[in-house]
């Protein structure tokens, strides 16, 4: 572009990146008043890795679901389709259209684990849940996987989709099909499972009471377990990989029971629960930290230097939810805690939850307009 479009377009991803970072910044079962600021990590008992929360238990804050930004300014390219895969893509059109927006390319990476990756494999599980309502299977056969994955990466990267979405959310053919569960057919499916008190569970789901209370995650670990012992074989010695694909099995009969907005909704839902358990970040090495922190800190000026280096490797790898960023910290207290930091560097240095994600750094200066 040149000129007065250079400008706009520059103005153009200013205003994409705080629309998304208005809803992502925030987290589960947190309080809003209490995510508002960066919120410093303070001593308690001297304990090196203290208590982050307030005293008082929160009160649960409604998580929300980031919405597909500036959707009408999105690029249309024609996709490349095999013509081989039996998903109607055409019908799930405002599900694509919400995927592909919400994995826009340049995005994509940075919001990968809390907003792209998410809504991609939610998309998956109902176009093959809806299709299980026409074929009887709530999986596709190997090579029909390969067919499907594809067009669907060309459909999404035809509407603007980063167009190394199977790398960034890890998405392979086989997550497609049913992997190790012994059970896929849709009759044998029911004639197995309650669906009744699966239905009833999951058919809508509370999105902060869910991830306390698992109603609905409780069923479908109840509903796969059921799918595994189905089969005395796999059930005498039953591995987390088989748990896993029976879970995906009962969510596509789920998806296939639900219209694809309110499938998407409990799909998202139950994703919210699991993107905050734990740190989605690549923690470096922490031995030139630990060395100019460590025995007792004879020279705070240089500790805070380091600490300040190490947390810039961090805000470049992707945005987090508080929760996550909680769990970071926790996960990086722990590290220097057993590399004898015994001081609390978080306070020492006025680090916050903030500075554990891609908001603190130079992106998230974008957001800081005046």
């Amino acid at each position: 572009m040149r000129g007065g479009k250079g400008s706009d377009g520059s103005r153009f991803w200013v205003v994409l990146v705080v629309l998304v970072l208005a809803y992502v910044n925030e987290s589960l079962c947190t309080p809003s008043n209490y995510l508002k600021t960066s919120v410093p990590i303070t001593d308690a008992s001297d304990a090196f890795l203290p208590m982050i929360s307030p005293q008082s238990s929160p009160e649960p804050l409604m998580p929300f679901l980031a919405p597909s930004p500036l959707s009408p300014f999105t690029n249309y390219t024609v996709p490349k389709l095999s013509g081989l895969c039996p998903l109607n893509f055409t019908a799930a059109e405002t599900l694509m259209t919400l995927t592909s927006t919400d994995c826009l390319t340049l995005l994509a990476p940075y919001l990968a684990n809390v907003v792209c990756c998410p809504q991609l494999e939610a998309s998956l599980v109902i176009l093959i849940g809806q299709s299980s309502k026409i074929t009887g299977s709530l999986a596709l056969n190997s090579t029909t996987a390969k067919h499907c994955l594809s067009d669907f990466d060309q459909l999404l990267v035809s509407q603007g989709a980063d167009d190394n979405l199977k790398q960034i959310c890890k998405v392979q053919s086989l997550n497609l099909t049913g992997g190790t569960c012994p059970v896929k057919d849709i009759h044998e499916f029911e004639s197995t499972v309650d669906i009744s008190a699966l239905l009833t569970s999951c058919k809508k789901i509370d999105p902060v009471n869910e991830c306390c209370k698992q109603v609905c995650q409780s069923a479908i670990s109840d509903a796969a377990q059921k799918l595994i012992s189905n089969s005395a074989q796999i059930a005498s010695h039953t591995s987390s990989r088989v748990v896993e694909d029976c879970r995906h099995i009962v969510l596509r009969w789920v998806a296939s029971k639900l219209d694809a907005s309110s499938a998407k909704e409990v799909l998202r839902g139950l994703s919210n629960c699991n993107v905050n358990k734990g740190c989605p970040l690549a923690l470096p090495e922490t031995r030139n930290l630990a060395k100019e922190c460590g025995n007792g800190i004879s020279n705070q000026s240089t500790c805070c230097s380091a600490m300040k280096s190490y947390l810039t490797h961090l805000q470049n790898q992707s945005f987090t939810t508080n929760l996550q960023a909680l769990n970071c910290a926790a996960s990086l207290g722990m590290k220097l805690q057993s590399q004898n930091v015994t001081k609390n560097v978080y306070n020492l240095c006025h680090v916050g939850l903030k500075q554990f994600s891609l908001q603190a750094g130079d992106a998230g200066k974008l957001c800081r307009l005046t």
